[in-house]
């Protein structure tokens, strides 16, 4: 788990230090190099996104006492992606757009002719780019919390299997207690029985030695008679 986790940093380190080279060119970049920029970054984003996610599948798999400390690092990468992918959002608008476009009329006209566009359709383009941003931060936020439900649910079910052991442990010692009760309880009737069958004996052999007497004491006093 760790190797693997370690795997996953690395990539990841690798791809942000791409994405801030690749976001630094694009103000400077135009035309195709610009677009091709972009798209560069938006692919290495969706890569790193990606990473995120099996980074969280991992930290849900390592001990618990580890599982606080990783997940800290892996919000901190995730907080490291929001700002970078900002600072993509701000330099990217322009190509972005030709992108939109291109989907409508076409790269040679994009890039051969030269679309223009109004302040209008701009504007418009720019709404929906940030209103898919939006939809993509609530769809990653609503992950996280999916996969933070899991992890609960699943220490839950822990604690319950742990509790569930230790009743079925004391139902065991009740059982042996039980059972030790019962044999000390038959020991105990063995010696009461035994008790009262010594006092019978004892009683018999008294009442025999008094009859013995009685029948002494009588012989002897007839012959001196």
């Amino acid at each position: 788990m760790a190797s693997l986790m370690e795997s996953y940093e690395q990539q990841y380190a690798v791809l942000t230090a791409d994405i801030t080279a690749k976001i630094g060119k694009l103000s400077n970049a135009h035309g195709v190099d610009k677009k091709s920029l972009v798209l560069d970054v938006e692919r290495h984003i969706e890569e790193a996104q990606e990473l995120l996610e099996q980074m969280e599948l991992e930290v849900r798999e390592v001990e618990a006492a580890s599982r606080p400390r990783l997940r800290t690092r892996v919000d901190s990468y995730r907080a490291e992606l929001g700002r970078l992918s900002q600072e993509f959002m701000k330099v990217r608008s322009p190509p972005f757009q030709d992108v939109c476009i291109s989907g409508f009329f076409g790269q040679d006209d994009l890039y051969g002719t030269g679309v223009s566009m109004n302040d209008e359709q701009k504007l418009r383009l720019l709404d929906n780019t940030e209103r898919m941003e939006r939809t993509g931060r609530n769809l990653s936020t609503g992950y996280r919390i999916i996969l933070e439900t899991e992890d609960i649910g699943s220490q839950v079910l822990q604690e319950l299997s742990a509790q569930r052991e230790t009743i079925q442990k004391s139902r065991s010692r009740l059982r042996e207690t039980d059972a030790e009760l019962g044999r000390s309880t038959r020991l105990l009737s063995g010696m009461v029985m035994r008790s009262m069958q010594h006092r019978f004996i004892l009683f018999g052999v008294a009442l025999v030695f008094l009859i013995v007497i009685i029948v002494a004491i009588t012989l002897t006093v007839s012959k001196y008679t």
